[in-house]
């Protein structure tokens, strides 16, 4: 072979072999070099394991949703789902109908009853809502009972759990520039779904949001505030999802300013009677 084939066969290798392999050098030094903070960002193991890196940040709706279908799986294995068909199925019809007026209404939403005497409600990402038999017991109509469902659904609409997953992430240097692992993600949101430190703010939204929902599905308003109520005066420990910052004095007067500030409201679910009875069939 002369030289002038030579030098044309070591450029067409140039061309096919070396180019790509510097710009790859270049990108892997430039991900490994960039300073996170708390983290150095590692591709070795998302390359060689293939982990499913999620961006909490900018997380789809359908993200949310596998996301949330992941968390329920772990849940079920922390908290007792219950079998009764009969009190799922008026727990989801109640549900149903404050899904359709939230503020997602395009999510497909999970609605599960926990067996636990312990007055409270909690949900994840994409729809998930759980809601305690000691809540159900405790509500003396069907528009209590909404109401705090639609607490939960205003979480959900504000993204709140969401927000708080990211700056848990970040806070503990889990977190790196190519975001999430799908794993990792999973347990922080239970975690956070279980014992969620809530702020003043998402409490105060997702009262807002719960308010407009359940007036919108036509429940009375006022069911928020009474059920409040209720619960301050019983005494003893205050449920899980009252103790927290704000105070739930704060919230009642809150939610009295923004009923008094609406036009109309809806008067459906006040009729103890029946709530009482439907209960003491299925539960």
């Amino acid at each position: 072979m002369n030289r002038k084939d030579l030098v044309a066969n070591y450029r067409v290798w140039r061309r096919r072999w070396l180019y790509p392999l510097i710009s790859v050098v270049v990108a892997l030094s430039l991900s490994l070099g960039t300073p996170i903070v708390g983290r150095a960002l590692d591709l070795r193991p998302l390359l060689l394991q293939g982990v499913q890196v999620l961006q909490l940040s900018n997380i789809s709706d359908r993200q949310e949703v596998e996301l949330g279908g992941q968390m329920n799986q772990e849940l079920r294995g922390q908290v007792r789902i219950s079998r009764n068909e009969a009190l799922t199925n008026y727990v989801e019809r109640i549900g149903r109908r404050l899904a359709a007026n939230s503020d997602r209404p395009n999510l497909p939403y999970t609605f599960q009853v926990v067996e636990d005497d312990a007055v409270n409600a909690f949900a994840t990402l994409g729809g998930f809502v759980y809601i305690n038999t000691g809540t159900i017991k405790t509500a003396d109509n069907e528009a209590e009972l909404a109401s705090v469902m639609a607490h939960e659904i205003g979480h959900i609409g504000g993204r709140h759990l969401v927000r708080q997953m990211r700056q848990r992430a970040l806070a503990s240097g889990v977190a790196s520039a190519a975001g999430l692992d799908r794993s990792t993600a999973v347990n922080i949101g239970v975690e956070l779904a279980l014992n969620r430190p809530r702020s003043r703010q998402d409490e105060y939204d997702a009262d807002a949001r719960g308010l407009r929902t359940l007036t919108r599905s036509g429940y009375a308003p006022s069911a928020m505030v009474s059920f409040m109520q209720k619960l301050l005066k019983q005494g003893g420990s205050v449920p899980t999802f009252l103790s927290t910052h704000p105070g739930t004095s704060d919230r009642i007067t809150s939610l009295r300013r923004e009923i008094n500030s609406q036009s109309s409201g809806g008067r459906d679910g006040l009729d103890n009677a029946a709530y009482r009875a439907r209960i003491r069939s299925i539960l």
